[in-house]
């Protein structure tokens, strides 16, 4: 592989391990707010913003954790005949599938943007009666699409090497934080 891929590869992983690790962080910004609201609709008024913002919490720890997914493995697959395939077979098959996600996530960055333009141009609110500007929960969401697919063009350079029977010591990162 050329240096600027595995530098390529090297860069985004990085960046998507320490995101994926801030997002697995997340879930306790999630649990806070929701043992919140609920103390605040047993013991007094129930607030009205807790749910939206367990909801905003929620996007952001599901989008920015979506590379490190990507870059762990750790994704749901159909695993029928896949686990019983030879490595290079499966960076094979893996080369089409990438394809095929870097389109849809293509898609989805493009949706992503226009959909954060147009909260910003018009500083969009939620139709909830707390009514947050929806401009940070966009931004995040289309920064955690981007990532991934950053992170999916990666995972097809890995894959393309394997297929192409070039050693792994390249294809990741961080081998010590990553194990």
């Amino acid at each position: 592989m050329p240096k600027a891929i595995k530098t390529y590869v090297r860069w985004v992983d990085s960046i998507s391990w320490y995101t994926g690790i801030f997002a697995m962080y997340l879930i306790f910004v999630l649990l806070g707010i929701l043992v919140y609201a609920s103390i605040m609709k047993v013991f007094f008024l129930p607030s009205n913003w807790t749910v939206e913002m367990a909801q905003f919490v929620m996007v952001a720890y599901y989008l920015l954790g979506g590379a490190y997914t990507l870059q762990t493995d750790d994704h749901v697959r159909m695993d029928l005949m896949y686990g019983s395939w030879s490595e290079k077979k499966k960076a094979k098959v893996d080369l089409v599938t990438s394809l095929t996600l870097i389109f849809f996530l293509v898609v989805l960055l493009i949706g992503g943007i226009a959909s954060t333009h147009y909260a910003y141009h018009y500083a969009e609110r939620s139709f909830s009666s707390w009514r947050p500007y929806m401009l940070p929960v966009k931004a995040v969401m289309t920064f955690g699409i981007f990532l991934t697919l950053l992170q999916a063009i990666a995972l097809f350079f890995k894959d393309w090497a394997t297929a192409r029977g070039e050693p792994a010591d390249w294809l990741t990162a961080n081998d010590e934080t990553l194990s």
